[in-house]
């Protein structure tokens, strides 16, 4: 009995091994299979492929894709006005809504590509068409960083340092007729308070949330350590270059600030920078759970 009992479980055991995964999954569906395919928008200063070596969104977009996403990865000028990249970007989104297909599109930005996506959808038409708008880390309430780097800029210069930058994003990064300056006011505080919001309201039927970023101890990115703590100063908890309070827009989801043993999660490290790095934070996992809950709210 017992000799008999031990071949019926090792071929058992066998039979589940050989089993393919989705007669062991029972029939359950991908974790991230939305009902609308989800489109990504990158931030300030980088391309979707920055220098077109790294990926901008590192494995994240392979991530969700894995979990049955269907995503669609944008690219405009690093650096540019808010405008010039609102009107490239609803270009890209209206091709990728007719490659796909879909009625609608789920929309997930990062940075300052939570912003121009806010213009493309209030003031550019693309309203009928988005299902959802997901931010993150984004400047809505403007930056302090940004004052700083307009302010130190005396007006006598800053058709030089304009130049330089337009010429360094033009020449290395492949930005088209960049418009550095005028980013860097795009995102100031005065402006974005101002001028920008007033000017930018949400969209009845669209569900907009958000999430922000939080260093605790430090800037697990050393490039962000000086200005993280020049934002503790002037606006409190903040991930390098956004505060809290500015990243919250829509329906506030929560503060992302990595496990408890970690120094923080910064603006790039919810991203998935640098270079997948991330200590505490689980960013492909993140995003897992965006994707889920938008296909939750049968997004």
């Amino acid at each position: 009995m017992k000799k008999r009992t031990l071949i019926g479980l090792t071929l058992f055991l066998t039979a589940i091994f050989l089993l393919p995964g989705n007669v062991l999954a029972g029939g359950s569906s991908p974790t991230c299979d939305t009902k609308y395919p989800i489109v990504m928008a990158h931030g300030m200063g980088a391309s979707a492929e920055i220098l077109g070596i790294v990926d901008y969104w590192w494995g994240i977009p392979e991530a969700l894709e894995d979990e049955g996403a269907d995503v669609y990865v944008t690219s405009v000028n690093g650096m540019d006005s808010t405008r010039n990249k609102a009107e490239d970007f609803a270009n890209q989104f209206m091709y990728i809504k007719a490659i796909s297909g879909a009625d609608k599109l789920n929309i997930i930005g990062h940075s300052h590509g939570t912003i121009y996506t806010r213009d493309a959808i209030t003031n550019l038409g693309l309203a009928p068409s988005v299902a959802s708008h997901t931010s993150i880390a984004g400047p809505h309430r403007g930056s302090a960083v940004a004052d700083v780097i307009v302010g130190v800029v005396p007006d006598s210069l800053e058709w030089l340092v304009g130049d330089t930058m337009d010429f360094v994003y033009a020449f290395v990064f492949g930005d088209t007729n960049p418009n550095s300056l005028e980013n860097g006011y795009d995102v100031t505080r005065p402006y974005m308070n101002n001028v920008f919001n007033p000017n930018t309201p949400n969209v009845s039927g669209i569900y907009y949330q958000s999430w922000a970023a939080k260093a605790k101890t430090s800037c697990p990115s050393v490039i962000l350590q000086a200005t993280w703590l020049v934002m503790l100063v002037k606006e409190g908890a903040n991930d390098g270059l956004v505060s809290v309070n500015s990243a919250k827009w829509g329906n506030f989801r929560g503060v992302e600030d990595a496990a408890w043993y970690s120094v923080g999660c910064d603006h790039l490290n919810i991203v998935g920078q640098l270079f997948g790095i991330t200590p505490g934070f689980d960013e492909n996992e993140f995003y897992i759970d965006i994707a889920s809950d938008l296909k939750g709210r049968g997004l």
